[in-house]
């Protein structure tokens, strides 16, 4: 079944013209769509697919030729050179674009107010089973009910506010869910409620998208809640959810994990910790869930585990490379002032861990300090590590509480 899911997959995201008379700019469109799903799909994925396509090397003889030639300076180009370095506007006039593409109806459901009601409809549960915030539904348009252009707008609002690698991370977790849905609507009861699937992911906008006033960006689904507050040139991304079900799968012959960064990271960190600080850093009773998921804002746990003060300074190294894996799925200018702030911190900062310390076990640790609350964990018992989730806070600014005047 998921051979079958990935093939269907493949046709619709390589969905080339039969050879013909190719003119250049249709050579442009043509290379310009590949360059999308390569984004997608990943670099190694797509070259895979190039010994399919007879035609590729004409498209590409005419997009080399193409690009030697002077293009004609559009005034949305123009536009979008001129916000190019600020992140900010570069958000302000995806989330605009987008909105503009919507009709009357989905505008109203998608364009939503700036208010706790709406910041907090976010989880990690599927559609189809009501929110820790007692909502039924995620506020927004999900991509299901999108046309292909609102759908395009919607996902180029998603990649303004993230690096490259934070958005390949994202997607990679809305594909592993499209997996989850192939291999379980087979046996799910006629009557069940519960979806899953890329379809199943809602975009919206709380909020007037300003380049001076807080607004907030929110797309999120089974797994996956990205939520950016955005407050002038400030971009916040907490608290935010990144899980995988499966948390390894295969597409185009490559295997994918969401989530691997963040497991390899932290395994390698708590091998490289020497015997008294291990000690610490591993709880001496189990954690089996994390305990500030959704449902859980404003709240705080006593620090456990080995303090990072008592790291060296290449295990201080690890931990911060650890941490990026969250920290860094925001754009690069954003996520490295927050770096810059935790490792300014760092002597604060604890390291705490549960389960076994080989990888491939299933083990919850946790990275906690004065603006940094990181939960990694397993669901289900023993070696099970196909269904992960985790969450990412910052205690003292939390849908950016401190840069909103009350």
């Amino acid at each position: 079944m998921r051979r079958e899911f990935l093939a269907g997959l493949e046709k619709n995201f390589f969905n080339v013209s039969k050879p013909g008379g190719y003119s250049v700019e249709t050579a442009r469109r043509a290379v310009s769509t590949m360059s999308w799903h390569w984004f997608w799909l990943r670099p190694q994925a797509a070259l895979l697919k190039m010994r399919h396509y007879a035609t590729l090397p004409v498209l590409f003889m005419l997009a080399l030729a193409a690009s030697s030639m002077p293009p004609v300076a559009t005034p949305g180009a123009l536009a979008r050179k001129a916000v190019a370095s600020d992140p900010t506007a570069n958000a302000v006039a995806a989330a605009k674009a987008f909105l503009a593409t919507l009709d009357e109806t989905k505008r109203a459901k998608a364009s939503v107010s700036f208010t706790s009601e709406y910041k907090t409809r976010w989880s990690n549960l599927p559609t189809g089973i009501v929110m820790q915030s007692g909502a039924a539904e995620r506020s927004g348009v999900k991509l299901g009910d999108m046309t292909p252009d609102q759908h395009k707008a919607a996902l180029a609002l998603v990649a303004a506010t993230l690096s490259p690698t934070g958005y390949r991370k994202v997607m990679n977790i809305v594909t592993a869910d499209e997996v989850l849905e192939t291999e379980t609507a087979p046996k799910r009861a006629a009557d069940s409620r519960i979806r899953f699937g890329k379809a199943e992911y809602y975009v919206a906008i709380l909020g007037t998208p300003s380049v001076a006033e807080p607004w907030m960006i929110q797309f999120g689904g089974h797994h996956l809640a990205i939520n950016v507050t955005v407050v002038g040139k400030n971009n916040v991304l907490t608290p935010s959810h990144t899980g995988a079900q499966p948390s390894k799968y295969t597409l185009n012959g490559e295997t994918v994990r969401p989530l691997g960064g963040e497991n390899d990271k932290a395994f390698a960190l708590i091998n490289a910790l020497d015997a008294p600080q291990r000690k610490q850093a591993i709880l001496d009773y189990q954690v089996a869930d994390t305990v500030l998921g959704p449902g859980q804002d404003g709240k705080v746990i006593q620090p456990e585990g080995v303090k990072a003060s008592a790291f060296t300074s290449g295990q201080q190294r690890m931990l911060l490379d650890l941490i990026n894996e969250w920290v860094g799925i925001l754009h690069e200018d954003a996520a490295a002032a927050k770096l810059a702030e935790i490792k300014g911190n760092l002597k604060d900062t604890y390291f705490a861990w549960s389960g076994p310390t080989t990888n491939g076990s299933g083990a919850y640790f946790r990275i906690q300090g004065p603006t940094v609350m990181i939960e990694y964990a397993p669901q289900g018992r023993g070696a099970n590590t196909d269904h992960i989730h985790t969450f990412y806070r910052d205690p003292t600014n939390d849908y950016g509480a401190k840069l909103i005047k009350p």
